[in-house]
């Protein structure tokens, strides 16, 4: 299922990065891409649009270049594999991050459910799960799920679809 997208971070990370351990277990950047690599494989193979709106998102949120964006995600993939629950995840970011900054991460783990276009349960579920484990209200989860989707609404369509034009 994330063969796909462990292709495309090779293509972006060299060999020798992707082996690198720059981003340790306690690190909220790598908890926080781990869960949105756990949401953007929820409904199959990730899409392009989905991979470049995972990659943007890193790279912005987080203040990375490419190339350690990159690291981060393929780092993400790993530890995300090997994760029997998102427990592990939201209790190093509760540990690190204020609740502005776990809202920032809910937020972010919407705009990859939008980035294709639909929001399957699974999806809205995780987001759930992890919102409320992150001490995220029902509330304003539904608030960014409700902005986002709006956000969503408002963009021209671009070739790859509705996200194309976000990323």
């Amino acid at each position: 299922m994330l063969d796909g997208l462990r292709q495309f971070i090779a293509d972006i990370v060299s060999p020798d990065a992707q082996t690198d351990r720059t981003f340790d277990d306690s690190d909220y950047r790598l908890a926080a891409t781990a869960l949105l690599v756990h949401v953007v494989s929820l409904d199959g193979e990730p899409t392009e649009v989905e991979k470049r709106k995972l990659h943007s998102l890193i790279e912005s949120r987080f203040q990375l270049d490419p190339g350690t964006a990159g690291k981060l995600i393929a780092s993400a993939m790993r530890v995300e594999g090997e994760a029997v629950d998102l427990y592990h995840f939201t209790s190093v970011i509760m540990r690190s991050v204020n609740e502005e900054g776990r809202l920032r991460i809910v937020e972010m783990m919407w705009e990859l459910v939008y980035a294709d276009g639909q929001v399957s349960e699974f999806e809205d579920n995780v987001v759930w799960r992890a919102a409320d484990l992150l001490g995220i209200s029902s509330r304003d989860r539904i608030d960014l799920k409700h902005r986002v989707a709006e956000k969503q609404a408002e963009l021209p369509k671009g070739p790859w679809g509705t996200a194309d034009a976000a990323i």
